[in-house]
């Protein structure tokens, strides 16, 4: 079968023919990949094979070139950087014919695969005259199609490279030049004023030093504003979209273009008739708000410590209150009674914006926008009712709450009436905003006054629709976490009731009902679960009962559950994927509720014990080695470890033989993360009685530590699971010292590129997983006979604690971390040991260390100054 035919049946709408095809593309492309190269190639530069066989080939191609995935994507490179010269040019030289295709289709396809080409070549000092090159085609006024395709290939080099702006900076006047002279109103072609404004939005990273010189920015924003009128609506769209991005990235230079040009024209934008333009105009301002919610943030941290911020806000957004809110307004009342949920449109983009309108301008805008609310919220329109419950949702995040509590107190009882409201839109909108003020403004509810109405209101919410259902189900759980009783409050706060106790026993009944209708699918029901994990998380003592009948329903519905899986040989009740999802979604519901009551009941977990890890071993070996469920399980065993501690002893030999294969499942980032913490769990509950399996955990960890596969940052828990393991056994980790402290002073002497950010942000997380590490040591040694043996190695880790307090930009938990270590050696070793190591000069500069520091690391620091000075002394 010849390409042509074999492309062809990639498109076959007889899935046996296309999946056939498919096979036969990918085992060419794994036998002989220069030819199959070439095969393609071949067939994509030939104008006489139909469009649609030649659009398969390109996408091939390019799909030979570009993964997702990091792995492959690095096999696929290296594949093609392998091939001869000869073949790659060849393939190289077709694509580029492609671009001058008659067929718009062809030259797109052959646009991208010019890029993912480029993006491999070019990062490697390879094709570096293929910028020139496409430059010289877009300057051809004879051929549009051609001069459309190589603004497009420019276009996509430029976002595939975002990422490296060095590869293409010596070319970017170039690539501005042509993309701007593109994009000019003077441009007779539309396609081909599209294709540069998208070029052009692609390029923005690239022309910074083009921004800092004002000819040239001015230029750039001229022909941007003016293709905002673009008689093209895709065109008018793609100059939205620059100005948005322009603002990202050079609000600093936009004063001037506001003034003269920007607030007009995003105002009538957001007017506009079509839709996709006013969206872009919509998300320019939410674009200005982020921006200037983020610098008064900036702000008020600098002036807490008397210095100047870096950038300042041009407050855009308050000087164009009086312009945009009307028009936002106006926009919240453009509903849809059919939209679909998932469907973005003006009026989700007009309440986005509000929302963050609210959170840049803060108080400003209540008295913009309480009278469109009073005005409209009793309307018998119930697109205007809607719009104004929705304009009132979004304002509560940002004024003053002094400001909102009187407007809040007075909507309250009309908002808990409106949870009757005949349309399901308004219900929805009021159900949300509900849930807004018990997440912000908890304070304004009177328990006395409001709760008994609006617990009710919700409650019965919980039988309407799913829309409906979820919000209500988010309502309660925000009650529940501020009104309920927070980890670390005192046992007297515990003691006795909170003002939803009353309410307790009956609210999370109404949420497992919800829980068990059919109708309701799966973000329902995860809501309903989510409101019942943080009840019980928030319970009193006078609740406990709840939390218990709580634990024993979902362990029945768990059993059930199990038995289905169990039976499904016989009966076949789990078919088909959906089936599937369902059954992995319950039980990943019933463990998050498992894991809350447990830490709750902590050791009064223990009656149910047996039976929680019996179901929980029964779900690990029912669910599928890929799946998230595994994670899930595991985390009810920590809970159940650290609630029980040395009870939890009989469990493990049981255990075991499932955490063994998590460990090794390298490719499984999560599950080993997950997995090695269970390690930790198993040593703090059991203490010293983890001996015993001490000798396999570190085999296994130290083997992982070796891997190429396992991602970097489990290495990192891995690290600090050796300082978990020391604290357990103490003196009994003496076996593993040599080999865990080599493999930690390796790891402390790496040093990042100062210019790679991910690598410097991954070496500061793995200095804090070696400091936990040699913490956790230096505890499991203390007072004991074998202390001495930590004597050799205090040089090195005193070493990785200068390189990390060295750092200018290291973090507060590395200080508190290293300066805790240092007291921490002093302490142990405080008869003189070491005090020719504790005098050195660099120390006692740090231990004098100033600046602005939490109070927990400044107590650390003057323990650790303490230690030091007894222990030299």
């Amino acid at each position: 079968m010849n390409a042509t035919e074999l492309l062809a049946n990639t498109l076959s709408p007889d899935a046996h023919t296309r999946d056939d095809a498919t096979q036969k593309l990918e085992s060419a492309s794994r036998e002989n990949y220069p030819a199959y190269m070439l095969m393609l190639s071949s067939e994509l530069v030939n104008e006489s094979s139909p469009v649609h066989v030649r659009n398969a080939a390109g996408l091939a191609l390019k799909n030979t070139l570009s993964a997702r995935e990091i792995a492959r994507q690095t096999d696929y490179a290296n594949r093609w950087l392998a091939l001869d010269d000869n073949t790659k040019n060849k393939v190289k030289q077709d694509a580029i014919m492609a671009l001058a295709s008659p067929s718009t289709k062809i030259g797109t396809v052959a646009a991208q695969f010019v890029s993912a080409i480029a993006s491999v070549e070019l990062p490697n000092g390879q094709w570096m005259d293929v910028v020139g090159l496409l430059l010289g085609f877009v300057s051809d006024p004879s051929n549009v199609n051609l001069r459309v395709a190589t603004l497009q290939a420019i276009g996509f080099i430029c976002e595939s490279l975002q990422s490296k702006p060095e590869i293409l900076s010596m070319r970017s006047n170039e690539i501005l030049t042509a993309v701007i002279h593109g994009a000019r109103k003077e441009e007779p072609s539309q396609d081909v004023q599209l294709a540069a404004i998208q070029a052009l939005l692609n390029s923005l990273e690239f022309v910074r030093d083009n921004f800092e010189r004002e000819g040239e920015r001015n230029y750039i924003m001229q022909v941007v504003c003016e293709a905002t009128q673009n008689p093209n609506p895709s065109v008018q769209v793609g100059a939205f979209e620059c100005l948005v991005k322009i603002m990202s990235l050079y609000y600093d230079k936009m004063s001037y273009y506001m003034e003269r040009a920007l607030f007009g024209l995003t105002v009538m934008g957001m007017k506009h008739s079509e839709e996709k333009i006013a969206l872009q105009a919509i998300e320019f301002w939410s674009t200005v708000c982020e921006l200037e919610t983020e610098l008064a943030w900036e702000a008020s941290e600098a002036n807490e410590y008397g210095e100047v911020p870096e950038n300042e806000s041009k407050f855009f957004a308050k000087v164009a209150l009086p312009e945009i809110v009307p028009v936002l307004l106006d926009l919240l009342t453009h509903q849809d009674e059919d939209e679909d949920e998932d469907e973005w449109n003006v009026a989700k983009a007009a309440a986005t914006c509000f929302g963050y309108l609210s959170t840049a301008v803060q108080d400003t805008i209540v008295p913009a926008v309480i009278p469109f609310i009073e005005a409209n919220i009793r309307a018998s329109d119930w697109h205007l009712r809607e719009a104004a419950v929705m304009a009132f949702g979004s304002i509560l995040d940002g004024p003053d709450p002094a400001v909102l509590t009187p407007l809040v107190n007075q909507a309250l009882p009309i908002l808990i009436d409106m949870m009757g409201d005949q349309n399901t839109h308004v219900k929805d909108t009021v159900a949300w905003t509900l849930g807004r003020i018990c997440d912000l403004l908890i304070s304004t509810i009177r328990p006395d006054v409001h709760l008994h109405p609006l617990v009710s209101a919700l409650v019965n919410g919980l039988q309407d629709n799913a829309r409906i259902v979820a919000n209500c189900c988010w309502a309660l759980m925000n009650l529940a976490d501020q009104l309920g009783f927070l980890e670390g409050d005192d046992e007297a706060t515990f003691a006795n009731p909170s003002p939803l106790s009353p309410y307790y026993d009956g609210v999370v009944q109404a949420l497992l009902r919800v829980t068990e209708t059919a109708t309701n699918e799966g973000i329902q029901r995860t809501a309903a679960y989510e409101a019942i994990t943080s009840f019980v998380t928030h319970a009193t003592a006078d609740t406990i009962p709840v939390v218990q009948n709580t634990a024993v329903t979902i362990l029945m519905r768990m059993e059930q559950l199990l038995g289905m899986q169990v039976n499904k040989g016989r009966q076949n009740q789990i078919v088909g994927v959906d089936d599937r999802n369902n059954w992995n979604d319950l039980m990943t519901n019933f463990c998050g509720v498992i894991t809350s009551v447990i830490r709750k009941l902590n050791e009064g977990i223990q009656p149910l014990a047996d039976r929680i890890m019996t179901l929980i071993l029964q779900l690990i070996n029912a669910a599928s080695k890929t799946s998230t469920l595994l994670e899930d399980a595991f985390l009810v065993v920590g809970a159940l470890s650290a609630a029980l501690e040395q009870g939890f002893a009989p469990y493990i030999p049981a255990f075991l033989p499932h955490l063994y294969p998590a460990l090794k499942a390298h490719e499984d980032t999560q599950l080993c993360t997950v997995a090695v913490g269970i390690i930790g769990d198993i040593s703090r509950a059991l203490g010293d009685q983890t001996a015993q399996y001490c000798s396999a955990f570190m085999g296994v960890l130290l083997e992982n530590l070796q891997s190429d596969v396992l991602n970097r940052n489990v290495k990192i828990s891995i690290l600090s699971c050796f300082g978990d393991l020391a604290i357990a056994i103490g003196p009994a980790f003496e076996p593993y010292l040599q080999a865990t402290m080599g493999v930690l002073r390796q790891a402390g002497a790496v040093q990042p590129n100062p210019l790679d950010i991910d690598l410097v942000d991954y070496v500061g997380l793995l200095r804090e997983g070696i400091l936990e590490a040699y913490t956790g040591i230096v505890a499991g040694f203390k007072n004991t006979p074998q202390t001495e043996l930590l004597v050799p190695y205090i040089p090195s880790i005193l070493e990785l604690v200068q390189r990390c307090l060295g750092e200018s930009e290291r973090s507060e938990s590395t200080i508190k971390l290293a300066v805790g270590l240092v007291g921490d050696l002093a302490d142990t070793f405080s008869n003189g040991q070491i005090k020719h190591l504790l005098l050195a000069d660099w120390l006692a500069n740090e231990l004098r260390m100033k600046g602005r520091m939490a109070p927990e690391t400044k107590k650390t620091l003057r323990w650790a100054r303490e230690m030091v000075k007894r222990a030299t002394a």
